[in-house]
């Protein structure tokens, strides 16, 4: 059992607050801290107590630390990353790719040249993603049913979206051309668009006019306001999550979560940002059915708290930590991330103490993960 610092990332959309405050720092931070990652991801890996980088440790020490049914399931790497993830303002609408996808894009993009500008893929790996509140969240997750994306719209009363309203209600593919369209309009007519929608959600106190005049004050003249309005508009409330599969379009708007997600950082991006946006091939790894409830649901056992998903690569618990030592079994590789309180973990090669903001990490082999103390405890695992 080692503790491992995380890596901090000072995207724009970050704030300045969150993470300092859980961790005791001063705050507001000089620079927005959008995201803390702990994994081993090569972009930016996480260190141990003992000052190696845990990809530079798990390729010293694969069995050791992975175990054999993670290394012949996934080779010598750590096929999750768990992070803090704060957002101050929206994030990028977004979707990431599946496994084949993403092989298939990583692939093409080494045999023709990576340049950082025009990089899709950053790796091989697919990335489904778990978020999971500690503040109220607000979130764009996965399609609307069409034909209530076209009610919404249609109650708007805007000239210019009558066309899109026709586009949903038809039941041969008119979401994908819907989506399509938009994405191809014109800076000029989108803003025309976006200015008349906030104003008539306003005036009629639409359920999304939040949202929406929100989206338009960082991004007045962008597709992907309009956009929005297809997509589910979700609320979580702490102790709440969503789960995002591969190719579920998607833009968080605010808010303080722990996230965990297989260790890729592939994003292909449609609108809502600043950065790199290539709308063809958000179009091709795009899933274009609707999700009728983002909300993942849970499964209590006494303190613990999991989200199931259908994937292998990660799973995630919640552990309400009292003064009774609490004792979980686990096969394969362990982070531990605190989120409130004070938490000592420990396996059979020792224990570490955690406060707010602080990780350690637990080798696949060093035996029964247990926690003592009274806390908030997230464990990621395979």
């Amino acid at each position: 059992m080692q503790g491992l610092d995380g890596v901090i990332r000072n995207y724009a959309w970050g704030s300045q607050v969150d993470i300092a405050r859980l961790q005791g720092r001063t705050y507001p931070a000089e620079m927005p801290e959008a995201e803390e990652w702990f994994g081993a991801h090569p972009t930016a890996p996480s260190i141990l107590d003992d000052g190696r980088p845990l990809d530079d440790a798990i390729a010293s020490e694969p069995a050791h630390l992975l175990g054999r049914r993670v290394l012949d399931g996934f080779g010598p790497r750590l096929p999750f990353l768990i992070k803090l993830l704060a957002a101050d303002q929206p994030l990028s609408l977004q979707a990431h790719p599946n496994s084949r996808q993403a092989h298939s894009g990583h692939q093409r993009e080494l045999r023709i040249g990576i340049d950082a500008a025009y990089r899709n893929y950053v790796d091989g790996n697919h990335k489904p993603e778990l978020i999971v509140a500690l503040t109220d969240f607000r979130a764009l997750c996965g399609f609307r049913k069409p034909e209530r994306a076209a009610d919404l719209i249609a109650a708007l009363g805007v000239a210019g979206l009558e066309g899109l309203v026709a586009t949903l209600r038809d039941p041969r593919g008119g979401l994908r051309r819907a989506v399509t369209d938009l994405l191809a309009m014109s800076r000029d007519e989108c803003r025309d668009l976006i200015d008349q929608s906030v104003k008539s959600a306003t005036e009629i106190g639409a359920a999304d006019a939040a949202d929406l005049t929100e989206l338009a004050h960082y991004y007045p003249d962008d597709p992907g306001v309009l956009v929005s309005m297809l997509l589910n508009h979700v609320t979580l409330r702490p102790g709440e999550a969503v789960y995002m599969p591969a190719g579920n379009l998607h833009a968080y708007l605010d808010g303080f979560g722990v996230e965990i997600m297989a260790a890729s950082d592939n994003v292909l991006r449609g609108g809502l940002t600043s950065k790199r946006i290539d709308v063809p091939e958000l179009l091709r790894v795009l899933d274009f059915r609707a999700m009728d409830e983002p909300r993942a649901r849970s499964r209590d056992a006494g303190p613990v708290r999991t989200w199931p998903v259908p994937i292998d690569d990660f799973s995630l618990r919640r552990i309400e930590v009292g003064t009774e030592e609490r004792a979980l079994d686990l096969d394969g590789p362990r982070i531990c991330l605190c989120t409130g309180g004070s938490v000592t973990v420990a396996d059979d090669e020792g224990g570490y103490e955690l406060s707010p903001g602080r990780a350690a990490f637990s080798a696949a082999t060093a035996g029964r993960l247990r926690a003592s103390g009274s806390g908030e405890l997230f464990v990621a695992s395979v």
